[in-house]
């Protein structure tokens, strides 16, 4: 099975070609049957493929395969072709099997669009995409992936491109992630330079004893600037939050289980590097964890549905380069994989309740939808319980692992952790109560800030976000003065099918990694031949605590939960929800007035002084020798007697150069 590895990418872009050809003739809803059969097939060949490496000895389940060589230049030699072993599986597991859920949801959520056909034509482009990020058996290959991923994300999330703020989010997540695949680029260049390969293979087997710290360090630090970019940390993150502009499905399978875990990934793919590079470790941790905190802090202060999952995916990225940092790359894999279910599921959910609300985002216009919508409802549940960390929902074990190695690691890193993870349950349970339960407010006839009686909600402002639904659902714009008059609905079957199986996993994906003893640890043993050597060993101190701080983390979810509760159901507190949080602490807008004010003069200086200086030098060159040309032309009478006189001339000269050298 592994020799047919490359149909894994093949089927999709099959998918994609298929559709692009005869998308408008297959219609609604062929196209979007042949992008999920597509996808599914993907998936079904990634499981036989895991069977067929799970069945090797351990040391035999890395394998690389390779179709042609794709460009040779001197000693830049690269292949294309897929290293197959247990990391590139599992992402190409969750990316297949998530993927084709979702492809199966977008049928109903996207029913009635016009432009049916081309969003699953994107949708199958970027599972390839991703594929091949994920599969590459050299970091060109992965680059390739990289680009392909961030291009289809533009198209994506500029879907419903006639409104402008939609078009503006597409061109700003592509603009933001170009910035930081400058990084990825000058970590290639530094890879080529030093070992003359940029084959991952190699680069592991020489890396020890072959670097120096100092470039391992530059190295590490730039593949860091590359990842910030995709996986939305500090400075890189405000794409994402704009980025739920795009439709519901491309929230779940772009911001919670594929592209922006590719920065996570590319980290560990490259563990090599950052184990013989202490200092960037330690930056890697700090920039998660400084994310982590940041993006929970402005969560609690969202009133859109989808912006409050947003920043919580931008705050659990932040755990998982945490993870990476204090080494424990089995937790960040493990937490990737746990995430990738709950917030696909919780993504999902939110578009069924969009869907079920007539396109209304606003939170405090809903309330008391489990009436309405039980089945969204129970589920929505199971991934608010597994992101908020309580037992035995699979966040709980991935996350608490986490804590642990940042507790190891440092007490500072862990207790930010630790933080990060009361707000986390503090924001979600506000979520849940505010969509599930209180009052029915999605007929209120007052202020959308207020409820029926009048009473504050609390929130700042409109938080109504860009997407909308299908032109299906289109009745009633959602927008900060509009009602929605007809009663919410439950989705169809197309869109509760794949929250059914997402909550299941959500309750089962703990299962991977159990702390009770190594014969429990399933994940790691998996990725062991990757690993190996790189992981972090438990501090003593850690490892006798390892029960205590579960216990503490369990009393952290059920505070944050409570808190929540007593605020926003019991109201026996007023609720806090500072405009500083609301606002995302004026990070975005404060880069906005900077690029619309200095930065737009210094670029309007740059630029005049490439055209003024740089092209006028060019400019200028040229019409001198076209002057001088001019000027030499009018010597060229084509009068014999002219020549004649001008070698009699040229004669005199050449005997006095002679004349006057000869007397000095």
């Amino acid at each position: 099975m592994i020799d047919v590895v490359w149909l894994i990418p093949a089927l999709p872009l099959a998918g994609f070609l298929v559709i692009l050809l005869f998308g408008r003739r297959l219609g609604e809803p062929k196209a979007g049957f042949l992008a999920t059969a597509a996808a599914a097939g993907s998936f079904l060949v990634t499981v036989a493929i895991f069977f067929a490496l799970l069945g090797r000895d351990v040391h035999a389940r890395t394998v690389e395969k390779t179709l042609f060589t794709w460009m040779a230049a001197g000693g830049f030699d690269v292949k294309v072709g897929f290293l197959v072993d247990p990391l590139s599986i599992t992402m190409a597991l969750f990316v297949t099997g998530i993927g084709s859920l979702i492809h199966l949801y977008a049928i109903g959520y996207m029913h009635g669009d016009p432009k049916f056909s081309k969003f699953f034509l994107y949708l199958n482009l970027f599972v390839f995409s991703m594929l091949m990020l994920v599969l590459g058996s050299n970091m060109l290959m992965t680059f390739l992936g990289w680009e392909g991923v961030g291009t289809c994300s533009y198209f994506l999330i500029s879907f419903w491109h006639t409104k402008d703020s939609n078009a503006s989010a597409g061109k700003k997540a592509f603009v933001t992630n170009r910035i930081g695949d400058f990084g990825f680029m000058i970590a290639m260049f530094l890879t080529f330079q030093h070992f003359g390969t940029l084959d991952y293979l190699v680069i592991n087997e020489t890396a020890v004893g072959n670097i120096s710290q100092g470039l391992a360090t530059a190295i590490a630090l730039m593949l860091l600037v590359g990842a910030c970019g995709k996986s939305a940390q500090l400075p890189l993150f405000v794409w994402l939050p704009d980025a739920m502009a795009g439709p519901t499905p491309v929230s779940a399978l772009i911001h919670a289980a594929t592209m922006v875990t590719a920065g996570v990934y590319l980290m560990t793919r490259t563990a090599v590097l950052l184990s013989l590079a202490p200092d960037a470790a330690w930056v890697v941790a700090i920039v998660g964890v400084a994310t982590a905190l940041f993006a929970a802090t402005i969560a609690i202060a969202q009133n859109d549905i989808k912006k409050v999952l947003a920043y919580s995916t931008i705050s659990q990225l932040g755990y998982m380069f945490l993870a990476v940092g204090s080494g424990a790359y089995v937790a960040a894999i493990f937490h990737m994989v746990t995430h990738a279910f709950f917030k696909a599921l919780l993504f999902l959910g939110s578009g069924s309740v969009i869907h079920g609300m007539h396109d209304e985002q606003d939170m405090r216009r809903m309330g008391q939808l489990r009436k309405w919508m039980p089945v969204t409802w129970i589920t929505f549940m199971i991934g608010w319980l597994a992101i908020a960390g309580v037992p035995p929902f699979a966040g709980f074990w991935s996350k608490d692992e986490i804590l642990l190695y940042a507790f190891s690691k440092s007490p500072l890193l862990y207790a930010l952790g630790l933080l990060t993870a009361l707000l986390t349950a503090f924001y979600m349970t506000r979520q849940v109560i505010m969509v599930f339960y209180g009052d029915e407010r999605w007929n209120a006839q007052t202020d959308p800030a207020l409820g029926p009686d009048g009473a504050d909600l609390g929130g700042h402002g409109a938080a109504h976000g860009d997407d909308h639904a299908a032109p299906a659902v289109q009745g009633i714009m959602g927008s900060a003065a509009a009602h929605v008059h007809a009663p919410p609905h439950e989705s169809g079957p197309f869109m509760l099918i794949p929250l059914v199986v997402l909550a299941g996993l959500s309750i089962v994906g703990g299962l991977l990694q159990l702390p009770f003893s190594k014969s429990t640890h399933f994940l790691e043993k998996w990725l062991e031949p990757v690993i190996e050597g790189r992981e972090a060993t438990l501090s003593d101190t850690a490892e006798s605590a390892k029960w205590g701080l579960l216990a503490v983390a369990v009393i952290v979810a059920v505070a944050g939960i409570t808190a929540a509760y007593f605020v926003y159901q019991r109201k026996k507190v007023k609720a806090v929800e500072p405009t500083l949080f609301a606002k995302g602490w004026f990070y975005d807008s404060s880069i906005a007035a900077f690029m619309g004010g200095p930065g737009r003069a210094g670029f309007q200086a740059t630029a005049d002084a490439d055209g003024r200086v740089i092209d006028g030098a060019v400019d200028g060159v040229g019409k001198l020798l076209t002057l001088g040309a001019g000027q030499l032309r009018k010597t060229q009478t084509g009068f014999v007697r002219t020549y004649a006189a001008g070698l009699g001339v040229g004669a005199v000269l050449l005997l006095g150069w002679f004349v006057v050298r000869g007397m000095f």
